[in-house]
């Protein structure tokens, strides 16, 4: 597909207020005020913690993040270099073993141990796709999916920055400070976690597991520290340095952003206390904290949180199996600060509304194209689409002709588009695909066809008579009309919303469904008919 090539004039970049704009002014203001903010590469951060598989709360940090990313380099003309890191917190400890993996007992021995030491729970004896550990499999499934996205960005490894020396000196910075980060830390807890707390966890050499241990001497002239071996009582002296120890979160998350300069970091609303103490511990070690906002949550069916350990939520796989990579951008970009409900109903309508945000596109004047939620999922170049119907009528239009084949259906696309092929629609193609999979996997054991009413059936009647009266090649709003004087003359002209729904009830097996003139346009006057026909004698609540 041809791409929309569009050039945003700077007049109209400095007025734009959608959201990724905004945080970008906000981050340019925050260079403008540090001492050498102007000239430094400007480091943008996401977070990830690979203790359970990547859901999509994940991915949506880094697609939001790239906007703002974009948003920065296009309000600054490209002049400012900026990076995109995803870091990994893969040298934490395993504390619990998510429900959603194989190899539960397995697991199970390693709790405590950092996430590159645990076995990968995948793994098959000598198969060709076998990780090192739990960590490297699902850091290498989050960059499959972020690679196939298309984001730019550099990968970080907790485990390989601690081990390689890149936090060494913010590490002995730590440690000069930790009286410090102690006053800052300690109040937050209680008496318990309080008597035992370290912002260094050492890596116990005799074990391998992540203590979580008191310092009862620290040298920073040394840049060692001493605690006791909780199963020997032995005192150990360990550098602070080189990957010996790492750091609790909330600290590590300071050490990260003085260590690699981050300008940005958003997180969920869950973390808001964690960012400012955070941000307090980065100001001790002499870094400063980084802009960003706080998102909010995504939840499930049930409306609770989504969680990696649960597996409660959509996964990456899960979208992408029955919907475009776009659609997911979108339902990212869209209301970042609202709670949502993150399942597989969502996926329809997020289709639908990329498509029509899409269409929209190149007609719009330079402003509106700039507030278009598909000009921040493209970076802004947006592909020229051409689609002649939507998704939401292409899943009743499989659910009426139970059509498993994409050749079947092409046959119904071509009614509307008589030269349209896949080559020709990559895209429309593509949303064949996806139709037929979202239809098999959840609307087809959903489905409930009922036997019409005595006014229901009358109403029917008329308009399979009317429709075996239209013109050949009649337009969807002639059809619709034709839909709406069935009901209007056989009893529903005060509840057309009742007629509607009989409609879909009787013929297509759920209470909602298309424009029913698009449908009898797509499906066909006398394949309409015969489905009426099939309604109103049984066949279909028979066949359910």
């Amino acid at each position: 597909m041809i791409e929309n090539q569009f050039t945003i004039p700077p007049s109209v970049a400095a007025e734009a207020r959608s959201w990724p704009f905004e945080e970008a002014r906000r981050l340019i203001q925050r260079l403008d005020r540090m001492e050498g903010g102007k000239e430094k590469t400007v480091v943008f951060e996401t977070g990830y913690g690979p203790s359970g598989l990547p859901h999509i709360g994940t991915f949506g940090e880094v697609a939001r993040t790239s906007m703002v990313r974009h948003a920065f380099q296009v309000l600054t003309g490209g002049a400012r270099p900026t990076r995109l890191v995803c870091f990994s917190d893969d040298m934490d400890g395993f504390r619990k073993v998510p429900g959603n993996v194989p190899n539960q007992e397995m697991l199970a021995g390693y709790l405590d141990t950092p996430l590159t030491s645990v076995p990968d729970p995948f793994n098959e004896a000598g198969g060709a796709a076998a990780h090192p550990s739990f960590a490297h499999h699902n850091n290498a499934r989050l960059r499959s999916f972020l690679d196939r996205f298309g984001f730019e960005y550099e990968f970080f490894s907790a485990t390989e920055v601690y081990k390689s020396g890149r936090m060494d000196a913010t590490l002995v910075r730590m440690l000069e400070v930790y009286d410090k980060v102690m006053d800052i830390i300690l109040p937050t807890l209680g008496p318990e976690r309080r008597a035992t707390y370290s912002p260094f966890l050492p890596i116990s050499p005799r074990t391998g597991k992540v203590l979580y241990v008191p310092m009862i001497e620290r040298h920073p002239s040394k840049g060692t520290v001493v605690y006791v071996d909780p199963d020997t009582g032995e005192k150990v002296e360990t550098s602070v340095t080189g990957g010996a120890v790492k750091c609790q979160w909330k600290a590590d998350w300071a050490l990260r952003w003085a260590a690699l300069g981050v300008d940005y970091e958003m997180a969920g609303k869950d973390l808001i206390d964690s960012v400012t103490l955070s941000s307090k511990i980065c100001r001790a070690l002499d870094g400063v904290p980084p802009e960003g906002f706080n998102y909010e949550l995504f939840l499930d069916d049930k409306g609770q949180k989504i969680s990696k350990s649960k597996g409660n939520g959509l996964t990456i796989e899960d979208w992408l199996t029955y919907a475009s990579p776009e659609s997911l951008s979108l339902f990212m970009f869209q209301k970042p600060k609202t709670a949502k409900r993150l399942y597989f109903d969502v996926i329809p309508r997020a289709v639908d509304e990329y498509l029509t945000f899409l269409a929209k596109f190149p007609a719009e004047e330079a402003k509106a194209r700039v507030e278009n939620p598909v000009w921040h999922v493209h970076s802004g170049t947006p592909p020229a689409a051409e689609l002649p119907i939507s998704f939401a009528l292409l899943l009743n239009l499989v659910s009426a002709s139970n059509a498993n084949d994409p050749t079947v259906l092409w046959g119904f696309i071509r009614r509307l588009a008589a030269e349209a092929t896949p080559e020709k629609f990559p895209l429309l193609d593509q949303l064949v695909g996806y139709a037929i999979a979202y239809y098999d996997a959840f609307v087809k054991p959903k489905k409930t066809f009922r036997l019409p009413t005595d006014a229901e059936r009358k109403a029917l009647e008329a308009l399979s008579e009317a429709l075996a009266g239209a013109p050949a090649g009649a337009s969807s709003e002639v059809l619709q009309n034709l839909v709406f004087e069935a009901g209007k003359s056989n009893g529903f002209a005060e509840n057309l919303r009742q007629w509607f729904q009989a409609i879909y009830e009787v013929l297509l097996g759920e209470s909602q469904g298309p424009r029913f003139g698009s449908f009898i346009e797509l499906y066909g006057i006398e394949e309409t008919r015969a489905l009426i026909a099939k309604g109103l004698n049984g066949d279909l609540a028979r066949a359910a």
